[in-house]
């Protein structure tokens, strides 16, 4: 059949940015593009955008969107933005015989096995156990969190959850102080309200309110720009306490599934901060959990720098 030979559309869908692609029956990138989430009134026009500036011939037939949204059903309402649809609908108005559409992150989930080393920089020692389960999250307009285990047939099978709204936890005055400044301004204070990119915002602003200084309109680019920082001392250590509660968060999840296998960190935020990542508290506040630090450090941890790793977790859900 031709559409089974031909290209597959994939997307990965967030609150900012929607990314499109063509890969392969055999899962290799053909193309990719980047638009403003907010320049299209739909997911609809997004994609017809896509394709009438691709030109693709043959046109797709199948497809995999990657979305920033609980996947529970076909209706989906995006948790940071106010598109939503109908999946059968969707893939009725494009005229696929398949659609899929799966979390953003069960998609980056789905691309670890797939991950070649120079898709990866460790950040700390350990080595990973053979068919156990493996932890990924990943800070950016949300924070998304997802995971592996292995099936008995040989394969994976990825985690659709929403780990990224449980409660941040402070591990020192300093944190508690800000949790409690930011209770003011939200009734639930997740791990979201600090590690996303509002999340720096946020985190920023509490600083600033509790040494009582003026908070200025800085983005999340700025907070964790060097240069910002060594002009800024709060930017400094908004983006010390973001490394530092990502690690708390990060060991809480590798304990929660027993990811002897690995816990990986994806998303827009982490990959940028490179090597200063590395010399971050990330590993230090990932292993500290006490009596069981002996099960955590043997766990590697890794940043990914593949550029579109849903893309990859998309075809493999395609593949599968």
């Amino acid at each position: 059949m031709p559409d089974a030979a031909g290209p597959r559309l994939v997307g990965d869908i967030g609150a900012t940015n929607a990314r499109f692609g063509l890969v392969s029956p055999e899962g290799e990138v053909l193309h990719s593009r980047t638009y403003a989430v907010e320049d299209h009134p739909s997911i609809e026009h997004a994609i017809a955008a896509y394709l009438d500036e691709r030109g693709a011939r043959p046109m797709p037939r199948r497809g995999a969107l990657a979305i920033a949204s609980p996947v529970t059903g076909d209706r989906i309402a995006m948790t940071n933005h106010p598109w939503s649809f109908s999946i059968a609908a969707l893939r009725a108005s494009l005229g696929f015989v398949r659609l899929e559409v799966i979390n953003d992150f069960t998609a980056v989930a789905l691309a670890l096995p797939h991950l070649d080393e120079a898709d990866r920089m460790p950040v700390g020692g350990g080595a990973a156990v053979a068919r156990t389960p493996i932890a990924v999250l990943g800070p950016g307009s949300g924070l998304g969190v997802s995971g592996l285990v292995p099936t008995p047939s040989g394969g994976w099978m990825a985690l659709a959850g929403e780990g990224g709204h449980e409660s941040l936890p402070a591990e020192s005055e300093r944190e508690s102080a800000v949790i409690s400044q930011m209770r003011r301004q939200f009734d639930h204070v997740s791990a979201e309200r600090v590690l996303s990119g509002p999340g720096l915002v946020n985190l920023y602003n509490a600083l600033a309110a509790i040494d009582g200084v003026p908070a200025k309109a800085y983005t999340a680019a700025q907070i964790t720009d060097p240069a910002t920082a060594a002009g800024d001392p709060l930017c400094a250590e908004a983006t010390r306490l973001f490394c530092a509660l990502l690690g708390t968060v990060a060991g809480d999840l590798a304990l929660t599934l027993g990811a002897r296998g690995g816990v990986y960190i994806a998303g827009g935020i982490v990959p940028k901060l490179g090597a200063a990542f590395a010399r971050s508290l990330f590993r230090e506040r990932f292993e500290a959990k006490g009596r069981l630090r002996t099960y955590l450090a043997p766990i590697p941890t890794y940043v990914v720098t593949h550029p579109l790793p849903a893309f990859l977790g998309c075809a493999a859900a395609l593949a599968g």
